[in-house]
């Protein structure tokens, strides 16, 4: 990866025939966009992605040192989780031994799905699957109680589909997801008969017309952004009765959820009441071939090489366009993150997250929560009673920075080095255990939702709290090496991001404390909602490929947070600079410094496959109009780039959006 050694920013991307005040994005990564190749492992090539390859390389090296340790008797370091981390890469690797057993580690499995001789046995054979991983109708998240942030509660929500959204169900008119949904029911029909089905093809037909119906009654991934809309808690009596033809008891007793809990969150009723009634009307056999299908597909890339190939010929090639599996190596690596993550983290911050960039990090962070204050102190549009209460949720906001306060505790993890697939099916159960012991407990306020390595960062509304993994505190993002315009505008725009979505549709319906409250005046939240329609305007006219347009609503909260995340992070530039002028580097000011950091986060290529499932799926816009559509927002950027009236870049300011 390309870095000047002081500017920040790569001056080898930028495109010099096209003009910034005419396509920020292009201008900026253009020689980049131009001279990448996406690999043929990847469906997308961005900052993220490489980021992550890189990580992945540390973490193999990392792997493999513990695993020469786990394979020596005398070592005295072998036991506990570097046994453990060993034993389960050792199983990955050992791709002899995988292509001598087949099917066979799914036997006792598959045999027992092949016993149902009632429906009554579905419900507890659902939840059974779901604790394995297996996709089925219903999803149980155990998270905290929306309206009363200091207690757990299981959540039930629609799940089951074997495609990433229910518009490749739907959709019939739409060409390219129509020919993804006819190549699905072949793969369907192609897994059942390398299983030993001896009818494959009826069974097939079966499953996509029972995830078609499935599909049918699910809510769409914008109705599923409402929290008010998804809270919905239920004794478990009333969920016994609410939606009947499906028996909810067995379910939730064999989940384990009936034993630790007197309610339940139900997210999409009409989905479970619709579910329940087809449940009732969908045969045995049918139900039987779905179960088959997917515990299959849960663990295909764990078994022999035919599986592993038809595997990815779909879920890789027809659907993302990736055209190479990733090697073995990788594919390993990435196992053991899902299933020992917080090992593999320790390791990580032992080895490769320098402790002063911990501390560099908190000087950002408070930072531009002085700025978010002042912003929120001169906003024209709110009331001082919501703007009272906006500020006593931002003071209580906390920040997790580079990684874990403790780690979790593997040791009642079982790992073998010859038992690949019981590895994952024990890690699975092990986290499902770990996830339902917390109903009844108090809450772990010290608990992560991202590993330490992962190139991301987030905001956790019912803790109020955003959380910056050590991983992302390198170049591009965080640059020690650079001056201060480029990580404002590059990480610092990151932690306005995530600060954002406390604010966001979303996030602004959740206090201080993390319950779902409505702390805004009647005229402030309309101000509010009204702002909000013009993002979904703006964003929803760009289109990143032919008849598909950028879901403004879906999008929305993203937006927000990549809107007032610059606006925050250009205040909060400006405070430390404390009226000093900024240094001219390489040709370009602290101003322009600052967008161009942040633009260049963006860079990234997508597969059209990739693009289409982006689009249907992803709350963020694509890369470009995430630099292009949030920088013409911005007043300081027309005023740093002379952006005027007839240039592509120009946005009136009466239809510049400002919320936060």
């Amino acid at each position: 990866m390309t870095h000047a050694a002081v500017s920040g920013i790569a001056i080898a991307y930028i495109e010099p025939s096209v003009r910034v005040q005419d396509d920020f994005f292009t201008h900026l990564n253009g020689k980049w966009l131009d001279a990448t190749e996406i690999p043929p492992d990847k469906a997308r090539w961005d900052t993220f992605a490489q980021l992550d390859d890189d990580v992945r390389l540390q973490l193999r090296a990392l792997i493999e040192a513990t695993a020469d340790i786990a394979a020596d008797s005398t070592q005295p370091g072998r036991d506990g989780d570097a046994r453990r981390i060993g034993d389960f890469y050792a199983s990955c690797m050992d791709e002899a031994r995988l292509d001598t057993l087949g099917l066979s580690p799914l036997s006792a499995e598959l045999a027992n799905i092949a016993a149902l001789t009632d429906k009554a046995e579905l419900p507890a054979t659902m939840a059974h699957l779901g604790q394995l991983g297996v996709r089925v109708p219903c999803r149980i998240a155990i998270h905290q109680d929306a309206r009363d942030s200091s207690r757990y509660v299981a959540d039930i929500a629609q799940a089951g589909l074997g495609l990433p959204d229910r518009d490749y169900y739907l959709n019939a008119d739409d060409a390219r997801l129509a020919d993804v949904l006819a190549k699905y029911q072949l793969y369907v029909e192609k897994m059942l008969a390398m299983a030993g089905s001896t009818s494959a093809a009826v069974d097939a037909r079966a499953i996509v017309a029972f995830e078609s119906a499935l599909a049918r009654l699910q809510w769409s991934r914008v109705e599923n952004r409402d929290p008010v809309r998804l809270y919905n808690k239920v004794s478990l009596a009333q969920m016994a009765t609410m939606a009947p033809g499906f028996d909810w008891l067995s379910y939730l007793e064999r989940a384990g959820i009936s034993a630790r809990a007197s309610d339940v969150i139900i997210s999409q009723p009409s989905y479970l009441t619709g579910f329940a009634e087809l449940a009732d009307a969908t045969s045995l056999a049918t139900w039987k071939a779905y179960f088959q299908l997917h515990l299959i597909g849960a663990y295909a890339t764990f078994l022999s090489a035919p599986f592993v190939d038809a595997h990815f010929a779909f879920f890789g090639t027809t659907l993302t366009g990736a055209s190479a599996m990733a090697p073995r190596w990788k594919r390993a690596v990435s196992t053991i993150d899902a299933a020992m993550g917080e090992s593999l983290g320790k390791l990580y911050v032992e080895n490769h997250f320098p402790g002063e960039r911990k501390a560099r990090m908190e000087a950002l962070v408070a930072n531009l929560l002085a700025a978010y204050r002042q912003r929120i102190a001169t906003l024209d549009w709110m009331s001082e009673a919501t703007r009272r209460e906006a500020q006593a949720k931002l003071a209580k906001l906390s920040a997790k920075i580079g990684y874990p306060a403790t780690w979790r505790d593997y040791s009642a993890l079982e790992v073998a080095r010859d038992d690949l697939v019981g590895n994952v099916m024990r890690a699975r159960v092990f986290e499902s255990q770990r996830e339902l012991g917390k109903l009844g407990q108090p809450i772990d306020r010290d608990e992560w939702g991202m590993r330490p390595h992962t190139i991301n960062a987030y905001y956790n509304p019912e803790m109020n709290e955003v959380v910056f993994p050590a991983s992302i505190l390198q170049p591009p993002f965080f640059d020690p090496d650079a001056d201060d315009a480029v990580n404002y505008g590059a990480i610092g725009a990151v932690i306005g991001h995530e600060i954002s979505h406390a604010f966001d549709d979303q996030g602004a319906q959740y206090d201080g404390d993390g319950n779902l409250r409505n702390w805004w005046t009647a005229t402030d939240h309309a101000n509010f909602a009204a702002k909000t329609r013009l993002l979904v305007a703006q964003y929803s006219r760009y289109s990143p490929l032919p008849g598909y347009t950028v879901n403004g609503e879906l999008t929305l909260g993203e937006n927000i947070a990549d809107n007032a995340g610059v606006a925050i992070a250009y205040q909060a530039y400006q405070l430390f600079l404390d009226g000093k002028q900024a240094p001219v580097i390489d040709g370009l000011s602290g101003d322009q410094r600052f967008f161009m950091g942040f633009g260049q986060v963006w860079r990234s290529k997508l597969r059209e496959a990739q693009q289409i499932i982006q689009l249907k799926t992803d709350p963020h816009a694509p890369g470009q109009f995430r630099a292009n559509g949030t920088m013409r927002n911005q007043p300081a950027f027309h005023d740093a780039f002379a952006v005027k009236p007839g240039d592509t870049m120009y946005l009136a300011p009466r239809n510049r959006v400002r919320l936060w």
